[in-house]
């Protein structure tokens, strides 16, 4: 005999979470299966920081940034607990991108400012700049656990059901057109068919393997990234998040985009985006190669004299990246898939939620650019 919930969540990340918070709030029957432990290490969502990032010209992430914003403020209310810190963004490098983002956020009113490369070295001793630097006072932040525990805990009050260490074997589409079947296995080995009228799956770096079969599924990359925490040199220095854009000349040398954040009692947080190797996210290293690791730190080593670069804590996460870095949001049938977050997902999370939300329960389809077909082009 199986289960029947109305609403079944597959993946207990940080979307999952969000969008079975969103669906208990308005009443629906919900259910989420997770695969892991509270907190895990295998995923994309674990850490204590992410970097609350508002440096976009897109106007579909700018917007999902500022609804994101203020369904975070309402959590942080309800969990009485400090979701975000806003102690402001700093973007360097490419002074293209750094034009195009400060234009379109100071066309939407919001409180950015461009500095020289001095002004900013004068203002956050710890770093050093090219060209010139938007500085954003409305971003910084998210308290990454903490998040998901608020999430967590705010879906369950409004009555969702959260098990997990339930691993998703399978995912069936009933041929009357019922809803779904889910087959699930619980730590014990024992198996069990759930039957719900819609499934969302935000499985990250299991997506493939669950959807592949279902869903005309955009390439999904998974990667294993290697960011690190770094000691300051000095408890009197003042940090912003960052983002470094880098001019052709240093991605030759670098390879990629460099992002960062204080993270509070651990360090300043420093990496590479997309950079990592190609995995199956169930056959990991957990360890950066040597090569990576020495390129880090010779970047740290020019780019923030205020930290020590000699002595690294080494992070290690998936990315779950498509080509063009957009995310994939889109409902087949009774299926409504969330992903490909490509390593820059995370500040979008309660706003994805509410998207992902609205097209389970059909009130609205996901922006243009995010849905399948627009990944086809």
């Amino acid at each position: 005999m199986s289960e029947r919930t109305e609403h079944l969540v597959v993946g207990g990340g940080a979307m999952g979470l969000a969008a079975a918070w969103q669906l208990a709030a308005r009443g629906a029957s919900v259910r989420l299966l997770e695969r892991f432990e509270a907190h895990h290490t295998r995923g994309a969502s674990h850490g204590s920081t992410r970097n609350l990032n508002n440096a976009y010209a897109e106007p579909e992430y700018l917007d999902l940034f500022g609804e994101a914003v203020t369904l975070w403020r309402a959590l942080e209310a309800e969990s009485r607990t400090e979701l975000l810190g806003l102690h402001g963004l700093v973007t360097h490098g490419d002074a293209d991108v750094v034009a195009a983002a400060h234009d379109a956020l100071a066309a939407r009113g919001a409180a950015v400012t461009l500095l020289g490369a001095d002004e900013a070295a004068a203002r956050w001793a710890g770093m050093r700049f090219a060209g010139d630097v938007l500085f954003s006072a409305e971003a910084g932040i998210v308290h990454a656990a903490r998040a998901l525990a608020a999430l967590e805990a705010a879906a369950i009050r409004r009555g969702a059901i959260v098990e997990r260490c339930e691993r998703v074997l399978r995912i069936e589409p009933q041929a009357d057109g019922s809803g779904v079947r889910v087959t699930a296995r619980g730590a014990d080995g024992s198996e069990r068919a759930l039957d719900a009228d819609h499934v969302i799956v935000t499985a990250g770096a299991w997506t493939e393997s669950l959807l592949g079969d279902l869903i005309d599924l955009p390439p999904l990359v998974v990667t294993e990234e290697h960011p690190a925490h770094f000691a300051p040199r000095s408890a009197s220095l003042a940090w912003p998040s960052f983002n470094h854009m880098l001019p052709p000349e240093l991605e030759a040398e670098y390879g990629a985009p460099v992002y960062g954040m204080p993270s509070p009692g651990e360090g300043v947080k420093v990496g590479f985006h997309r950079v990592g190797d190609v995995v199956d996210p169930d056959e990991r290293t957990y360890r950066a190669s040597d090569a990576q690791r020495e390129r880090l730190r010779r970047y740290v080593a020019e780019w923030f004299p205020g930290l020590d670069g000699d002595a690294p804590a080494e992070i290690s996460c998936t990315y779950t990246s498509t080509d063009s870095g957009r995310f994939v949001l889109d409902t087949v049938g009774p299926i409504t898939v969330g992903a490909g977050f490509s390593g820059h997902g995370f500040k979008f999370t309660p706003a994805i939620g509410r998207v992902l939300a609205d097209a389970a329960q059909g009130r609205a389809t996901p922006p243009e650019c995010f849905r399948l077909r627009a990944h086809a082009r």
